[in-house]
């Protein structure tokens, strides 16, 4: 389809194999996103409600959880070379259900949006100073619309340049702080704020990056390999959950407050600001990506329209930038327990699909364009109550950790619902 502004990136088609990336190039959008200054907003809730071992054993856990739902999840995107929402139609939601996982995306990333652009316009305000803060959130929040409008290939210079930014100014920002204090007694010191259980704890350490997680194949369709998917997941989320947040847990005790910004401008200043600034930049990007990723599927299968991924990006742009100027950012710690429960029934399905029940999967390798629009099921009514079901599992369940319970509830669920779907199926044709 022709496009006169920006990239439609692959929006609803395969990513063929010369337009794959090396697994560094992509490894390394995927350490920016996860070490974004909301680690270390994650890090100082965690740090202001715990101590410091105990907070580690937390992001060890929902590391782990998310590293192998982001593995299993983006080796699918990288052998198929498609993005969550087209998948959805082939691993158990069909074409109706995709679209509700589209729009949920899609709401979801243009909150997660709002956020980073809410943080960075407070930086900005605070930094330039001549006008307010919600000013700059959309400012900010525009200018990275133009990059996402261009599609991965500028999302991945962004990268390029942001995350070695961002390291260098973190780095100098928080040695600066931390050498006011002893780190052995940031280490071993009670936590400053009212206590946090180690089961919140995780759940936030999964909450936040869950989205994250859900939508893995929209990067990993542009991987070579699965041995590329295991590399970027590995490093990138277990740098950015050890290391960025467990700074975040210091700096909380050090400071003894939960404002990731008071924290990181405490004792630098503009530089402090910075940090604010091109941390914000080189996640956001990924937030808007995904986000038109699925409001572009979804707007094919409901109005049959296929929209351009560019555009929708400038439109949704516009909409989060206006987000963060409303304050989103308030609702952060609440946010974060809603997006534990709701999403991880997804990636189970689609695993419980893909791997073990295999319904749609030979269907799915040898679509073609047309067949991708068509070939797979309206709807699959069966995989939204389990859908459902394992939400309510994730939100009422008390033992153990709500995000497995909800993962786990939907995977469970949806092969209990084949399995009965496939014995109906062989009794009828028996009985004919």
């Amino acid at each position: 389809m022709a496009n006169s502004v920006g990239r439609d990136d692959y929006a609803l088609t395969r990513v063929p194999a010369e337009a794959r990336y090396p697994w560094f190039s992509v490894a390394v959008q995927r350490f920016g996103q996860m070490s974004a200054l909301s680690q270390f907003l994650l890090g100082a809730t965690l740090g202001f409600g715990m101590p410091f071992w105990q907070a580690f054993l937390a992001f060890t856990l929902g590391a782990v959880v998310l590293e192998l739902i982001a593995i299993a999840v983006g080796v699918i995107g990288q052998r198929e070379g498609l993005s969550t929402s087209v998948l959805a139609r082939w691993t158990g939601f069909g074409r109706g259900g995709a679209a509700v996982v589209g729009l949920a995306i899609g709401l979801s990333a243009t909150g997660w949006f709002g956020v980073q652009s809410g943080i960075a316009g407070s930086g900005l305000a605070r930094l330039v100073g001549f006008l307010p803060t919600w000013v700059w959130s959309l400012v900010f929040g525009l200018v990275v619309t133009v990059i996402v409008t261009y599609g991965f290939r500028w999302m991945a210079w962004t990268a390029y340049v942001a995350v070695p930014a961002f390291l260098v100014l973190a780095g100098v920002s928080i040695v600066a702080e931390l050498s006011r204090h002893d780190l052995g007694e940031l280490v071993s010191g009670p936590a400053p704020g009212p206590h946090l259980s180690v089961l919140q704890a995780v759940t936030l350490v999964a909450g936040q990056f869950m989205v994250g997680a859900v939508v893995t194949p929209d990067m990993t369709r542009f991987n070579r390999s699965p041995g590329d998917v295991v590399k970027q997941t590995i490093v990138g989320i277990t740098l950015g959950e050890w290391v960025i947040g467990s700074i975040g847990v210091l700096l909380a005790h050090a400071v003894r407050s939960n404002d990731v910004i008071a924290i990181v401008t405490s004792s630098t200043g503009w530089l402090g600001l910075l940090v604010i600034v091109t941390a914000a930049l080189k996640v956001n990007d990924w937030n808007l990506y995904v986000s038109s990723l699925g409001l572009v599927n979804f707007a094919e299968t409901v109005f049959g329209r296929r929209l351009d991924r560019a555009r929708v990006s400038l439109v949704v742009g516009v909409l989060g930038s206006l987000l963060a100027a409303a304050g989103i950012l308030g609702s952060y710690t609440g946010f974060l327990t809603l997006l534990g429960i709701v999403f991880p029934p997804i990636p189970g399905i689609m695993i419980a699909e893909y791997y073990f029940a295999r319904r749609w999967r030979a269907g799915l390798s040898a679509a073609g364009p047309e067949q991708l629009r068509t070939g797979a099921p309206a709807w699959v009514p069966a995989t939204l109550v389990c859908w459902a079901a394992a939400t309510l599992v994730g939100k009422f369940v008390t033992v153990g950790l709500p995000s497995i319970n909800a993962l786990v509830a939907g995977f469970v669920l949806y092969l209990i619902a084949e399995r009965v779907t496939r014995r109906r199926r062989s009794g009828e044709l028996a009985g004919t």
